[in-house]
């Protein structure tokens, strides 16, 4: 036994038993038919002219029906004699090149051969217009020779500055299709600023360019299709913000609100962009946004395989694993911090060369913490919570709480022979 397992041998585990959380799960049952329904109802076909080549974005993130949702628009405008084609827009994400964001996009299921379309990805962007304050309006360079563009996104709150605009189509048209030089520029001036430049340089595309209609997606907190918004161009700016509200209140959340220790088994760039979602964890980035959520420490177990070794998010970690070490990749990381000005995503936490190591550090070091009555919680990722890990002692502060239901009897973790969780 080395000196790190003697300092944590004393350090017990708790017990605990899963907890199930009850949200609301309305879902939108035909999301092709809401579609084409709302393309028809806002007569969006007089804007399609037969052989025009027309843009759609795809971004980096996890969006549920993402793959149908790009699916059904390519058949739609085929049908309607355009020619469509798909474009990553995601920034600096994918290791800020060409082939690594065409690889995230497969990793989705969107590929030429599944949608229909190609898929054309470049890191090129061109500069179409500067704002009377000197702001740069960069656009994607296969977007821009385009006839028209259709912009698709989920609409979120951001895990970094909070605005009327957030995670949407607003920042999908100025960081996402600035691809990583636009973004590189508007985060260089810092995330103060974020909420204006995403309000005016999206304008000033939505100005500049033909952008045919917009796809607005919000989610149900089990990250499923629950409102599909067909937005005309005009709409866009009007209607995000209060598709922003209404993604806020269907966030999920923790069952409580400070626990001594969170244990994250996955995170990754398809849970979010920051890999693990402050809105879930409390581990914001800059002092622009901020949560009801804390935890004195947390433990990130593992990466994800669609993240492909982009372990943003790992360095608001205390904790971490070998396995994580081994999985991190600066190439992949490192672009993204650079660009957005944030190297605390991208730093590297403690590393231990176990789960158990790593949930026994976290215990050890949360200072304060009772370490007999832990309230310890352990969620898979977090963009699925709606199953949670509980300690006893945050099982007796539940207990009776409206829309949780305790699935078991507390027991003890179970480990293999490694000191991996089973």
């Amino acid at each position: 036994m080395g000196v790190i397992e003697q300092i944590l041998e004393p350090v017990s585990l708790p017990r605990g038993a899963l907890v199930r959380q009850n949200f609301a799960r309305d879902v939108v049952e035909d999301i092709p038919g809401e579609i084409i329904a709302g393309l028809e109802r806002g007569g969006f076909e007089a804007g399609i002219r037969p052989g025009m080549r027309v843009a759609i974005t795809a971004g980096s993130r996890g969006v549920a029906n993402v793959a149908l949702v790009i699916k059904t628009v390519v058949s739609w405008l085929k049908k309607k004699g355009a020619q469509p084609f798909i474009v990553p827009a995601m920034g600096s994400h994918g290791g800020a090149t060409a082939d690594g964001q065409a690889r995230l996009l497969a990793d989705y299921g969107i590929t030429q051969d599944t949608m229909g379309a190609p898929v054309l990805a470049s890191m090129e962007a061109d500069l179409i217009a500067v704002l009377p304050d000197g702001l740069p309006v960069y656009l994607d360079h296969h977007a821009n020779g385009a006839d028209g563009i259709v912009v698709i996104n989920r609409i979120k709150p951001h895990t970094a500055f909070r605005g009327d605009y957030e995670s949407g189509l607003m920042k999908m048209m100025t960081i996402g299709l600035g691809k990583q030089r636009g973004a590189n520029f508007y985060h260089a001036k810092g995330f103060g600023h974020m909420a204006d430049h995403v309000a005016r340089v999206g304008r000033a595309v939505l100005e500049n360019k033909n952008i045919l209609f917009g796809i607005g997606l919000v989610e149900n907190a089990y990250d499923e299709t629950c409102r599909v918004a067909v937005l005309s161009p005009g709409d866009i700016p009007v209607e995000e913000p209060r598709l922003l509200l209404e993604a806020k209140a269907r966030m999920p959340h923790l069952p409580i609100r400070h626990a001594d220790v969170l244990v994250v088994d996955t995170i990754g760039k398809n849970f979010s962009g920051d890999g693990m979602d402050p809105n879930i964890t409390g581990t914001f980035p800059t002092p622009y946004a901020s949560g009801e959520f804390s935890a004195n420490k947390i433990a990130v177990l593992d990466l994800s395989d669609e993240t492909h070794g982009n372990g943003s998010g790992a360095g608001m970690a205390d904790c971490a694993t070998r396995r994580v070490l081994e999985k991190f990749s600066f190439e992949q990381t490192y672009p993204n911090a650079l660009t957005s000005n944030t190297p605390c995503v991208a730093r590297l936490p403690m590393i231990f060369d176990s789960d158990r190591l790593a949930i026994q550090a976290a215990i050890k070091m949360a200072a304060g913490a009772d370490r007999q009555h832990i309230r310890l919680l352990r969620i898979p990722n977090t963009l699925h919570i709606g199953q949670v890990w509980a300690s006893e002692a945050v099982l007796e502060e539940i207990a009776g709480k409206p829309g949780i239901e305790v699935l078991g009897e507390p027991q003890a973790m179970a480990f293999d022979e490694n000191g991996n969780l089973l």
